[in-house]
C-alpha cells in the first residue's frame, strides 16, 4: 500500500480528496491534518510516499511546513493559489490542483504520480521545490524553525544576527539560538537589504541591533550589538555598513 496524508484546513476539501481516492485501492490515507503543525507530526510518524497539501493555511503555510521536513515526500498541491504564482514551482511538484478541481483533473494528477517510477526522484523534486520557494516565508516577515520537537515562528524583526554553522545557519533572536538548514547566501538574498547586512562571510547582522562599530586589528572592525555581542566586520562588509548607515 502507498501511504498518503491529506493536509488542508478546509474539511470539505479533505473530504473531496478522500472521495476521489476511493478509486485508488493502492492508496491508503493514513491521516488527515487541519494545519501544517499537524502535517509535520503526521509525516514524521507515518512516513507517507505522497501528501496532498494546501498552501494557504493558518499558523504556517504549506511551503513553511515543507521546510521543516527532513525527508519530504512527493507533493500534490490542492490550492486556490493562482496559476501564475504556481509557475514558479510546478516543475518540482508532482502536480497541483486548483480549487475547485474535478475528478478528471484529480485523475490526471494521480496518473502523473503513479507513472513516476522513481520515489527517490520525487523526493529530490520536493527538496528542489522547498529550496525555490523558501523565500515566501521570509517575504511574509518570519522564519519558521523546528526546535526540541516544537515549531517556532520567529518574526524577522526580532532577529539579532545570523551565523554560519556548517550545513546550518544559527538564528539568534532575543538571546535564543535556533538552527535552520539553509545557507548564508539564501538569507543574504532573501532578508530585507535595508535591515540585514552581511558584514562577514559567517555573519549577517540586523543593523537596528548595532550600538557602535569599533576598529579591530589592521583594517578590521567589530560591530557591537545591544546584547553586547561583538560581530566581526570585514573590509567589504564595513563599506556596505557605512553606505547603509550613512556614515
Amino acid at each position: 500500500m502507498i501511504k498518503a496524508v491529506i493536509i488542508d484546513d478546509e474539511p470539505l476539501a479533505r473530504a473531496l480528496v478522500k472521495e476521489y481516492l476511493q478509486h485508488y485501492t493502492q492508496i491508503e490515507v493514513v491521516q488527515e491534518c487541519n494545519d501544517g503543525f499537524e502535517g509535520v507530526k503526521a509525516i514524521n510518524q507515518h512516513q507517507p510516499s505522497l501528501i496532498f497539501l494546501d498552501i494557504q493555511m493558518p499558523k504556517i503555510n504549506g511551503f513553511e511546513m515543507l521546510e521543516l521536513l527532513e525527508n519530504p515526500p512527493a507533493v500534490i498541491f490542492t490550492t486556490a493559489f493562482d496559476e501564475y504564482a504556481l509557475n514558479a514551482f510546478e516543475a518540482h511538484a508532482v502536480d497541483y490542483l486548483l480549487k475547485p478541481f474535478s475528478k478528471e483533473r484529480f485523475d490526471k494528477a494521480m496518473e502523473k504520480f503513479l507513472d513516476t517510477t522513481s520515489v527517490h526522484q520525487q523526493k529530490e523534486n520536493t527538496e528542489k521545490l522547498v529550496n525555490n520557494m523558501g523565500e515566501s516565508a521570509l517575504q511574509a516577515g518570519r522564519v519558521v524553525v523546528k526546535t526540541g520537537g516544537k515549531i517556532r515562528i520567529i518574526p524577522i524583526s526580532t532577529i539579532d544576527y545570523l551565523e554560519a554553522a556548517d550545513d546550518y545557519v544559527k538564528i539568534i533572536s532575543h538571546g535564543e539560538c535556533f538552527l535552520k538548514k539553509r545557507t548564508m547566501s539564501f538569507f543574504e538574498k532573501s532578508l530585507p537589504k535595508d535591515q540585514f547586512i552581511r558584514t562577514h562571510r559567517s555573519y549577517i547582522i540586523n543593523i537596528h541591533q548595532i550600538t557602535r562599530i569599533d576598529p579591530y586589528e589592521k583594517d578590521g572592525h567589530v560591530a557591537v550589538l545591544r546584547s553586547g555581542v561583538k560581530i566581526p566586520v570585514s573590509k567589504s562588509g564595513y563599506s556596505v555598513l557605512r553606505e547603509v548607515l550613512g556614515l
